[in-house]
């Protein structure tokens, strides 16, 4: 249900190449520089977004999905559960077309909120992982 082949696909392939990565900062250690690296090898455009609005693989971050002054077409988020659903919400209000829940990040109710809203939505998995299978 979270990570129907489809769906993957289709957000992969089809929704476009400008990811915002929720989370994603400087810090080489982190999932998130190395997944960013992978979409970015893939054709992706990826957009930094922490409230430090660092500049990551030579794109200039924002300290919100707010502040992004262009589309945005998928919202990665490398965020707790706990925290996730608001920034679901978040993408839902910019206008993104799709929202992926790196692993171990669930929500039930957020994920139920965003489809319903008419996003495509991915959770529980990761893009770095399933684009080299395409």
């Amino acid at each position: 249900m979270y990570g129907d082949p489809a769906t993957i696909r289709r957000i992969l392939t089809e929704l476009g190449d400008t990811w915002a990565v929720v989370g994603l900062s400087g810090n080489q250690d982190r999932a998130a520089y190395g997944v960013a690296r992978v979409l970015q090898r893939f054709g992706k455009r990826v957009v930094p977004v922490h409230p430090k609005a660092e500049t990551v693989h030579g794109e200039q971050g924002y300290a919100s999905l707010a502040e992004i002054p262009f589309k945005v077409d998928v919202v990665d988020v490398f965020v707790n559960s706990a925290l996730a659903g608001r920034i679901a919400d978040e993408a839902v209000a910019v206008g993104a077309d799709a929202v992926w829940f790196q692993l171990d990040v669930v929500d039930d109710a957020a994920f139920a909120r965003t489809r319903e809203a008419g996003l495509e939505m991915v959770m529980d998995r990761c893009p770095a992982i399933e684009i080299p299978a395409l």
